[in-house]
């Protein structure tokens, strides 16, 4: 199996109460999502935070296909859903096109 990692980022509002909400939301992140992140070939994802910055890396299989993905997303409920309150804390980093929110990281290294 040929695995493919992703990188992005994203910023949180800057608000420690909306920071730590937005924690406990990814402790029981809904079943729906993980299902949805699963079943469009994504093996691992981790995100991680500093200050209110966040990386998220993605572990892809070769079934995985961005436009696909964000095609069954955009016509998914539960997943706009919860897109819709990941909003409440979340915002684009500042270089972002409008409506965008994880941008993708560019790799200038690797050892």
């Amino acid at each position: 199996m040929t695995i493919t990692r992703y990188c992005f980022t994203c910023d949180l509002k800057d608000d420690d109460v909306l920071i730590a909400e937005y924690k406990a939301h990814h402790k029981n992140v809904w079943p729906e999502i993980i299902a949805s992140i699963k079943e469009a070939g994504i093996v691992d994802m981790q995100i991680y935070l500093s200050g209110n910055r966040m990386f998220m890396i993605m572990e892809c299989d070769e079934t995985f296909d961005p436009v696909q993905r964000a095609k069954k997303d955009a016509n998914n409920p539960k997943v706009q859903e919860w897109e819709q309150l990941m909003w409440k804390y979340q915002q684009a980093i500042p270089w972002a096109k409008p409506g965008e929110k994880w941008i993708a990281l560019e790799k200038i290294f690797q050892l």
